[in-house]
């Protein structure tokens, strides 16, 4: 059966959403994050597209880019072209990184596209990464809030930023506000995930262990725990704070497991 045919953005904006193969990770660390950065910088000194916002999380990243003539397909395949090579060569690996297609949706309006940034931006927060959304390196909120982002001048703040206000100064503070405004944002992720029951993920869980009691977690070697845990994370339709509730860890544990 064909494909569907991407709806087309009237202005050329999408939200876009990639995840590993599998559920697996795509970062395993702070090397493999600069890399992806660096990766989209090459694309933005090409030409290829602007960037108005992205977050890279474990298993999956979000974009706010802007595409052009060649069109988004061309340059999402061409930077998880680049990043899946290194990536592989990095951890002597072969096969697919990415899931075969990458989600997007339309940003045709002023509206949708604060409610996309600020979606993007709350990701760790959402996950209980940080307490904060600027406290997570890895999106483009610091740049928003004035703060260095490396590369420098990755993201292109001033078309949002002019929303609020053309003083750049008025429109951070005016942004800031409206990334603690209370929120029911919902995006791409929402669509495509179908959250599991705690019962559901138990099940996940006794089968990953083999039937064991999953209390016996607390008594496992850091080893077999964190490997385990790594097999735990990959469970689609969880979050990290529905599987710390279950397994009776922190959360803290579940994401530094490796």
């Amino acid at each position: 059966m064909p494909r569907q045919a991407r709806e087309k953005s009237r202005t050329g904006i999408y939200h876009v959403m990639s995840r590993g193969i599998n559920g697996q990770e795509i970062f395993n660390d702070d090397k493999d994050r600069l890399k992806y950065l660096e990766t989209l910088y090459r694309e933005k000194l090409e030409k290829s597209i602007e960037i108005y916002g992205y977050c890279l999380m474990g298993n999956h990243l979000h974009l706010l880019v802007k595409e052009d003539e060649k069109g988004l397909g061309a340059v999402m395949k061409k930077i998880g072209t680049r990043y899946a090579r290194w990536y592989n060569w990095k951890y002597k690996r072969r096969g697919y990184v990415f899931q075969d297609r990458y989600r997007s949706e339309c940003v045709n309006d002023d509206a949708y596209l604060l409610t996309v940034i600020r979606y993007i931006h709350l990701n760790p927060t959402r996950a209980y990464l940080v307490n904060k959304p600027e406290s997570w390196k890895w999106s483009s909120c610091g740049a928003y809030y004035g703060m260095q982002e490396y590369p420098s001048n990755l993201t292109e703040t001033a078309l949002i930023l002019g929303i609020f206000s053309a003083d750049r100064n008025a429109a951070v503070s005016k942004f800031m506000k409206y990334m603690e405004e209370a929120n029911s944002d919902k995006c791409l992720e929402h669509e495509e995930i179908q959250r599991k029951t705690d019962e559901q993920v138990r099940e996940e869980i006794l089968r990953l262990m083999q039937c064991q009691q999953i209390q016996n977690i607390q008594s496992m070697s850091k080893e077999a725990r964190n490997n385990l845990l790594r097999d735990v994370k990959a469970i689609e339709g969880t979050t990290y704070r529905q599987l710390a509730r279950i397994l009776g860890i922190s959360t803290y544990n579940i994401v530094k497991a490796k």
